[in-house]
C-alpha cells in the first residue's frame, strides 16, 4: 500500500484536468499571440479559463493574470507594490512562505521598511498588534502580506478583519491563498484584497501554471518584460495548456467543494483523534482544531534515538509526509514556521496534509506504521 499524505507540496492531477490538458496540446498548438486561425484558437482558450477563473471568485477578467505559479505571483505583488504604488513599509509575519520573505529581504535591502507582526500563542496573526503597526502613518504608504492559510500548519488568516484593517489605515493587502484556493470559496472583493497569489498544482491542476489578481482599483506596471502577453502585464509565450488545465481544475473544485470538504475534514479529525488515541505524547502544532485549514495537520512526535529519521522510515513503509514546506525540504536548517512558534528541541516534527482522493483506511494504515517505527526507535 502507498500512501500520499502531502497534499499541501503538490496534488495528484485530475483525470479530467489531464483530459482537458491532453485536447489543448494535441489540437490547439498555435502561439496566441499569432493572429491566423491556430493562434486565435488558442487566445480564445486562454481568454475562455480567465473568464471561468473571474466569474467563479467574483472578479473581472481583467483582473486576473496567468503567471507560471504561486512563487511569481507573491513576487510579482511585492515588487510591483513597491516600484509602481509607492510603498516604502511591508508589515508581514515570521511565518510566511519563502516566496513573500525572501522578496520582502529584498526590498529591506533598497530601504524598504519591514515590520513583523507578532504571533499568539498558537500561531494566528495578533490583529491588535497589526493595527497598532498600521496606526503609526509616518513612514508612508504601506504593503500588507499575509497569507490566507499558512502552508506548514494550517492556520487560516481572518482575511475580513485584516482587510477592513487594511482599508481603515489606506494600506494595500496582500494575501497568498496558494492553500486556500479550491478548498474555499475567496471573496477577494468583498475582503478588500489588493493582490492575491494562486498555483494550481495546489488544487488538482499540473505544475507550472498559476495566477495573480491584482485589483482594478490600482496599477502596476509589467512584471516581465519581452512581449505583450497578459495585457502588457507578463512577457512570454503563455502556457496554454496549463492554464486550460488549471481553470478546469478551479472549476471542478467549486463543483465538489461542499462535499469534499466534508470529506477531508472527516480524515483530518479522524487522523486526531487516533493520534491522541494510539501515540503517547504527541504535540500537535498550530490551531490545529480551530481556525486552520481542513487539508493540513502539523504534529511533533515525541524525542526519540532516531528521531530524524521519522520521515524517512515513513516513506519506506509506503507514506508521503513531509516535515514542512516542499520548498525548503532540502535545508538543514528546519522549518522557520515551527521556529517561529517555539516548538520543543527534539521533538520530531510530520506534516500530513489531506486531498479528495485520500480515505480512511490510509489513515489507519499509518498509525499502525507509525506505531511500528516508534516503537522500534524506543527500543
Amino acid at each position: 500500500m502507498r500512501v500520499y499524505f502531502d497534499n499541501a507540496a503538490t496534488t495528484p492531477l485530475d483525470p479530467e484536468v489531464l483530459a482537458e490538458m491532453t485536447e489543448v496540446l494535441q489540437n490547439s498548438y498555435g502561439n496566441p499571440s499569432s493572429i491566423h486561425y491556430e493562434g486565435r484558437q488558442a487566445k480564445t482558450i486562454i481568454e475562455k479559463a480567465r473568464k471561468s477563473i473571474a466569474s467563479l471568485l467574483e472578479v473581472s477578467p481583467g483582473e486576473i493574470f496567468f503567471t507560471s505559479g504561486g512563487t511569481e505571483a507573491d513576487n510579482m505583488a511585492i515588487t510591483c507594490a513597491v516600484r509602481d504604488l509607492g510603498v516604502n513599509r511591508i508589515i508581514t509575519s515570521a511565518i510566511e512562505h519563502h516566496a513573500v520573505l525572501h522578496t520582502v529581504e529584498e526590498m529591506e535591502k533598497n530601504g524598504v521598511v519591514v515590520n513583523y507582526v507578532n504571533l499568539t500563542e498558537n500561531g494566528h496573526i495578533d490583529l491588535q498588534h497589526l493595527e497598532a503597526l498600521l496606526s503609526d502613518a509616518s513612514i508612508g504608504k504601506t504593503l500588507v502580506s499575509l497569507m490566507h492559510s499558512n502552508n506548514e500548519v494550517g492556520n487560516l488568516l481572518d482575511v475580513e478583519a485584516v482587510g477592513a484593517l487594511c482599508k481603515k489605515h489606506s494600506a494595500f493587502f496582500h494575501t497568498d491563498t496558494v492553500q486556500t484556493i479550491g478548498h474555499v470559496p475567496l471573496k477577494l472583493k468583498e475582503w478588500g484584497v489588493h493582490f492575491a497569489a494562486a498555483a494550481g498544482h495546489k488544487f488538482n491542476a499540473p505544475k507550472g501554471v498559476g495566477f495573480i489578481f491584482i485589483n482594478n482599483d490600482i496599477k502596476v506596471r509589467p512584471f516581465i518584460s519581452g512581449g505583450a502577453q497578459e495585457r502588457n502585464m507578463r512577457g512570454g509565450t503563455e502556457n496554454i495548456s496549463g492554464i486550460a488545465a488549471i481553470a478546469k481544475a478551479l472549476d471542478i473544485c467549486y463543483q465538489e467543494m461542499e462535499v469534499q470538504s466534508k470529506h477531508i475534514q472527516a480524515i483530518k479529525s479522524y487522523f486526531i483523534d487516533k493520534l491522541k488515541e494510539e501515540i503517547p505524547g504527541v504535540v500537535f502544532n498550530g490551531d490545529y482544531n480551530g481556525r486552520s485549514s481542513y487539508t493540513v495537520l502539523n504534529v511533533c512526535f515525541p524525542p526519540s534515538p532516531a528521531s530524524e529519521m521519522l520521515l524517512f522510515n515513513l516513506d519506506i513503509e509506503g507514506i508521503s509526509a513531509s516535515g514542512g514546506s516542499a520548498c525548503t525540504s532540502g535545508s538543514s536548517q528546519g522549518s522557520h514556521v515551527l521556529r517561529a512558534l517555539n516548538i520543543p528541541d527534539g521533538y520530531a516534527p510530520a506534516r500530513f496534509s489531506f486531498g479528495k482522493y485520500n480515505t480512511l483506511e490510509e489513515v489507519d494504515f499509518t498509525i499502525s506504521k507509525l506505531k511500528e517505527i516508534l516503537k522500534l526507535q524506543l527500543a
